[in-house]
């Protein structure tokens, strides 16, 4: 493969690299969450609910696909299998845990705000350590959908 020339030193394409891999298995697990809601949630609010677990996680299934082809277009492999998710990852899996369905909207507004608060960091370092604009401001992106999903989850929670 060429090498990448986008203005972008070795060193700041590779921590870019090294965030947006970190980001992509936060995506895949914050996914993987959203899907085991999706098919466990029970109760009075069942249908809405079911649905609203549906569109979070077609939302997220696009955003694990252009956090992986970003970090393609910076030169970089995009970290693929269920064990670099996990290894990754910044959240932590809870297997064998099936709550109810408030607090599986309780869990989850805690899953993205964990994810917003990282990615902001996230977006510091690939601006200010990085000059990595592009990187900054994809994942400004990506940061500004969980917090609308956020709001709504707070919202349902209210």
């Amino acid at each position: 493969m060429l090498n990448t020339n986008i203005g972008l030193e070795k060193p700041q394409l590779e921590s870019s690299i090294n965030i947006l891999n970190t980001v992509l298995a936060d995506e895949f697990m914050l996914y993987t969450k959203v899907r085991k809601a999706h098919w466990n949630v029970s109760g009075i609010h069942f249908r809405d609910h079911h649905k609203l677990y549906l569109d979070m996680y077609e939302e997220l299934d696009i955003i694990v696909d252009d956090v992986a082809e970003r970090i393609r277009s910076l030169g970089g492999n995009a970290v693929s299998t269920l064990g670099e998710f996990v290894k990754n990852s910044r959240l932590v899996e809870n297997p064998g845990e099936y709550p109810n369905s408030l607090d599986l909207l309780k869990n989850l507004l805690a899953e993205y705000e964990t994810l917003i608060r990282e990615i902001r960091s996230d977006v510091d370092e690939c601006a200010d350590k990085n000059h990595d604009a592009g990187t900054a401001d994809f994942l400004t992106g990506v940061m500004e959908k969980h917090e609308k999903v956020a709001w709504m989850l707070r919202s349902l929670l209210s």
